[in-house]
């Protein structure tokens, strides 16, 4: 079985994690090792007591996340946090963690993922973070019903509901942009009225997006900030299964939003 020395410098590799910029609270990679073999992976969107609890149940060694254990800040060790370090250290289990550069990839990436499941080409990107495209965009010709219902599945599948601003029945998306996450904010409407994408789909944004968006005449599908990120940690559980002949389990937790 491999180490978690071995899996991490893969995933670092895979995922090129030393080259995309993200936030400073991201902390992207190993982030807390362990002492012995991995033969069992979790993974989950969010670090959590429960997703930490899950992991464990599944008797995995590994817990792979999308939000890690630093995403709140700088925080003192105690009460729930430290029961969770406590919990992970006794029980042998090591954190990985990729933010953008788990959006961002070509194949695992949320965002890929996303516009595969909807059946759309990308054929740019879109939500320019510092020097990348968080997100991706395209030309189509689909009735926005069908993409509305598509995001309502998704939504559905992991415990949500899909929540999209008015659009007329026999309305046609000539072109889409993805961000998944917290994915609409007013740069990028601003983005998207410049572009000239008249359906965006998201996890999640504040209200006024959703005001600017009619003012703009985009379509905002909001398909939830969990749902929109539970592919990408997926598809790493996926791979790593193929290239250590490990086994995975994906700890389902959701978070409302």
């Amino acid at each position: 079985m491999p180490s978690i020395d071995a899996i991490a410098t893969f995933l670092d590799e895979t995922l090129n994690i030393a080259t995309i910029p993200d936030y400073s609270s991201a902390v992207n990679g190993l982030q807390l090792s362990n002492l012995g073999d991995i033969q069992r992976v979790a993974c989950a969107v969010d670090f959590s007591s429960e997703t930490v609890t899950g992991a464990i149940d599944a008797g995995a060694r590994l817990l792979v996340v999308h939000h890690g254990m630093f995403w709140g800040g700088l925080q003192p060790i105690t009460a729930h946090r430290h029961a969770r370090l406590w919990t992970l250290i006794t029980h042998d289990v090591a954190v990985y963690s990729a933010h953008l550069p788990l959006d961002v990839h070509p194949q695992l990436g949320n965002n890929a993922l996303l516009a595969k499941r909807f059946g759309l080409t990308p054929t740019s990107g879109f939500a320019k973070y510092q020097s990348i495209d968080v997100g991706l965009s395209g030309a189509s010709e689909v009735p926005t019903r069908v993409l509305s219902e598509q995001a309502a599945a998704l939504a559905a599948e992991f415990g949500g509901s899909l929540v999209a601003t008015p659009f007329e029945p026999d309305r046609i998306t000539r072109r889409w942009a993805i961000c998944s996450g917290s994915g609409a904010d007013s740069s990028t409407l601003r983005e998207a009225a410049a572009r000239g994408i008249d359906t965006l789909i998201v996890g999640e944004g504040p209200h006024h997006t959703a005001i600017e968006a009619r003012e703009l005449g985009i379509v905002i599908l909001y398909t939830g900030h969990y749902a929109t990120e539970t592919l990408g940690v997926r598809a790493v559980g996926d791979l790593l299964v193929t290239q250590f002949n490990l086994t995975t389990t994906f700890i389902h937790a959701p978070s409302g939003l």
